[in-house]
């Protein structure tokens, strides 16, 4: 009895210890698992508008968009049942950087999504 107790007593701490919060490239936190790889990220030599524009367009095809910051060049959208975010900033006069970050509903990381968005965001570009 004892030792089952103390079993449980254990999973659930190694539970609890293994969630937390993650930021998002949006500057946001979530609360997810954490150290999980989760974010692809591209650089391309076009302009940030075009760059964001075509990323709106992906995501409004593969899911629906929940969210757009023009401001910080951010996208969220959903996928199926994940939640994929997008943020694209300059960070050279010709270069510009895509970050797409995918995770699932239970806060697990999906960078196999994230690297098909930005895939076919590069496409897009093209």
């Amino acid at each position: 009895m004892k030792l089952n107790f103390l079993a449980v007593l254990a999973a659930g701490c190694l539970l609890s210890a293994s969630i937390g919060c993650v930021g998002t490239v949006d500057g946001r936190r979530r609360a997810a698992i954490p150290l999980v790889k989760d974010t692809i990220e591209g650089r391309y030599e076009r302009p940030v508008a075009q760059i964001f524009q075509s990323a709106k367009e992906v995501l409004n095809y593969n899911g629906t968009l929940v969210g757009e910051n023009t401001i910080s060049n951010t996208l969220e959208a959903k996928v199926d049942t994940r939640t994929v975010w997008v943020a694209v900033d300059e960070i050279g006069p010709k270069i510009s950087r895509v970050r797409v970050q995918a995770r699932k509903k239970g806060g697990g990381a999906d960078v196999d999504l994230a690297a098909e968005i930005d895939k076919q965001i590069a496409l897009k570009l093209k």
